[in-house]
């Protein structure tokens, strides 16, 4: 994520909070003198929240990437104090924890509370967006179990038709392109298997479905391509590699395409 949604995401976080300055402690108050119930006059700080307190710690280690021990303020919060605003708050800082330390499954299901025990609550577009990211950080080699792919590009698609205005959305249809790209790239890897096993039909009907899906994607051109040959009867291994970049992805398509769902 840019530093710019870092600090949309914070911005959102204090104004989420500042709806009651108390909260934040060094309020002060009148004391009632003894006896005559009247004022003193005496002005005394106010205790400080203690789950405010302990929030205010863990968003400083965050703040300087100490993922591990802010996890541990924000799931004390949750725990001691689960009907406080600060355990809203502490819900979804706990998931940014386990995202930037690459728990990406674990950050995932803590999102995916988050939007279920706050479903109107403001941040829920950063929520979707985070899901996706959660799923586009984990696509790997183009041979791989596409899962990951798939989900960010559910949960992408989601936030730009519930949020199209977030600040969010842009890089979720970017990414929703290139993960677009990722399956189509692993269709057309599954097809080069088929034809190095000689199973060709099994090849065309790969060839037929990346097309019917995936029509705009990088590798359309060249699934065409090769589909048209196989109808031709040309199916030697050779036939294939005849069309540039047939294939895996090159480095360079991996670099600009589709591997850079996972950098």
């Amino acid at each position: 994520m840019t530093g710019k949604k870092h600090l949309l995401c914070a911005v959102a976080i204090v104004l989420f909070l500042g709806g009651g300055c108390s909260m934040f402690g060094n309020e002060t108050e009148n004391t009632v003198a003894k006896g005559n119930g009247k004022a003193s006059g005496k002005v005394l700080p106010k205790k400080e929240n203690p789950a405010q307190k302990l929030l205010t710690k863990g968003m400083e280690d965050y703040r300087y990437g100490k993922y591990y021990t802010a996890v541990k303020d924000f799931e004390e919060i949750i725990n001691r104090y689960p009907f406080s605003p600060q355990a809203t708050v502490a819900e979804l800082k706990a998931a940014d924890c386990s995202y930037h330390m690459k728990q990406y499954k674990e950050a995932e299901s803590l999102y995916e509370s988050f939007e279920n025990n706050h479903p109107t609550n403001e941040m829920i577009s950063y929520v979707l967006y985070q899901k996706g990211m959660c799923n586009y950080r984990q696509i790997d080699r183009i041979d791989r179990d596409p899962a990951g792919a798939e989900k960010a590009v559910r949960y992408f698609k989601q936030l730009v038709r519930a949020f199209p205005e977030s600040p969010y959305t842009a890089d979720a249809q970017e990414k929703i392109g290139l993960a677009t790209d990722f399956l189509a790239g692993h269709e057309l890897s599954i097809a080069r298997f088929y034809i190095r096993t000689k199973k060709i039909p099994q090849a065309k009907t790969r060839l037929r479905y990346l097309l019917a899906t995936y029509p705009q994607s990088a590798v359309a051109k060249k699934g065409r391509q090769l589909l048209e040959q196989l109808e031709k009867g040309e199916k030697s291994e050779k036939s294939f590699f005849s069309i540039p970049g047939a294939g895996f992805f090159t480095k360079k398509e991996k670099g600009g395409k589709a591997a850079a769902a996972a950098q």
